[in-house]
Parts: structure tokens; sequence; C-alpha cells
């Protein structure tokens, strides 16, 4: 996996998402050291307390939403992260703008954002924050800036 990184990174890639299985914590560290990209915790890191686990096994955490708990632990995750020198992602699920537009509150405290979940869908619920060519834009509408549609 370290060799294929570094074609990886010769081709442009500019990380590695979970690279292998949560349980695999010793090959983990292994490919942390030898890794010529930068290797950000997925599957890995859920929740706040699995924050420090990342620690010497990965570069960055991402962070969904709906899966730590909402804003507040997303916030404390960041935070902790930032504290123990790791990047900060936040990405999503195939869910609605609703869930997007407030992922999309933390943008400035990230390195990188994925929140394209609700392009995935046929029918969204509601109309946030939109992505267009590759970047967020934010709607004028206060708050999150969300508009239901159902």
């Amino acid at each position: 996996a370290a060799a294929l990184s570094t074609e990886m990174a010769q081709q442009g890639v500019e990380f590695i998402e979970q690279p292998l299985p949560p349980e695999a914590r010793e090959a983990q560290a292994e490919l942390f050291r030898n890794s010529a990209l930068p290797l950000i915790a997925d599957e890995n890191c859920v929740g706040e307390a699995d924050v420090l686990q990342c620690v010497d096994h990965f570069h960055g955490i991402n962070i969904k939403l709906c899966k730590c708990g909402g804003l507040t632990p997303a916030r404390r995750m960041i935070a902790a992260a930032h504290d123990h020198g790791l990047k900060v992602m936040v990405g999503c699920m195939t869910e609605s703008s609703v869930g997007i537009s407030a992922a999309a509150q933390l943008t400035p405290l990230l390195d990188y954002a994925d929140l394209d979940g609700a392009v995935l869908l046929a029918k969204d619920a509601a109309e946030g924050v939109q992505l267009h060519e590759g970047k967020l834009t934010f709607p004028d509408e206060p708050g999150l800036g969300i508009r239901t549609l159902l």
C-alpha cells in the first residue's frame, strides 16, 4: 500500500481515506509511517472519543455530522484534531441539503470538505448550500439558509 501511495502522489492524488479496515491498527500505524500521501480516518473516527486514537495512525480525520451527533460534537472533534496536529475533513452520507447546509457551516475550520451527498438524491427535501463546479455556494437566507421543497 505504501508503494501504491507513491504512485498515487505522482498522479496528483491529495490523500487516501481509510485505506485499511478499522481493526487493522498495527498495519495502519505502519502505513502511516511509510505513506507518501496523508491518510484520513473515516470508519476509525466516528465520535469524539476516536480522535485521539487516530494520532500516530492517520494524518487527519473525516467527520460526518450524522455519525458524530451534530455540530457541537463535530466542533469538539475539530478542536481536538487541531490540538494534535491532525488535518480535518467533513464528509457526508447521501443526505438532503439540510444536512449538507449544516455541515457546510464548518468549512472555515477544515482542510477538506466532501459535501456532495445531496446531488445523489433524485428529489431533495430542501434547498440550501449548493455545490456548483466543485465549490459550495451559500444562500442569502438567514440561519442555515434552508428552504423546504416538499
